[in-house]
């Protein structure tokens, strides 16, 4: 399974474009969201490009090949407009033999999930991205923000392939990190 992974999206049209890009170039089956898809948030400012109608154009073509979870700023009336399901606060995904937990981060976050086998957490929220190894060994993975990044970081996003994970940035598609999962 390949998977491109995007968190804190919020309502971005321009880097929800740019992102996509990615998902066709790198032949993706699945398009991971984690959450804080079409809303900029009350302590964030506009994003540059924010359009939140065109960020829904560009996704709900895509609904049949997104996984999406539920973020701090979605809300029922965001899911009105999209195609696909992003009211769950976590879902797990099975890339055998791997088990994902996909979630956002203000409900679940790596130090505190649920009681089951998990091979890799995939989180956002912090804006800021991360791929390390907790003292569990499970792989944790925050792919940053592709329209707010916080600290010193530049646009991020993710990519996934079967039980392998890397950090790029959204101008260039450098990679930036990459880690796998033993």
């Amino acid at each position: 399974m390949k998977a491109l992974i995007l968190s804190d999206i919020h309502g971005s049209a321009s880097a929800t474009a740019k992102a996509l890009t990615y998902f066709e170039s790198y032949h993706c089956d699945y398009l991971f969201l984690l959450g804080d898809l079409l809303y900029h948030g009350p302590r964030n400012a506009l994003p540059l490009g924010h359009d939140t109608m065109e960020v829904v154009e560009l996704l709900n073509p895509l609904a049949e090949k997104i996984i999406a979870v539920r973020g701090n700023c979605d809300s029922e009336m965001d899911q009105t407009l999209l195609s696909f399901s992003c009211m769950a606060d976590y879902t797990p995904v099975l890339d055998q033999p791997y088990r994902l937990f996909l979630t956002h981060g203000h409900l679940w976050e790596p130090s505190i999930f649920p009681k089951n086998k998990t091979d890799a957490i995939l989180s956002g929220h912090t804006h800021r991205p991360s791929l390390q190894l907790n003292v569990n060994g499970v792989l944790c993975f925050n792919p940053g923000s592709i329209s707010l990044p916080r600290g010193e970081y530049a646009p991020t996003f993710g990519f996934y392939n079967h039980g392998k994970f890397s950090i790029h940035l959204l101008e260039q598609g450098e990679e930036i990190a990459k880690l796998a999962l033993p």
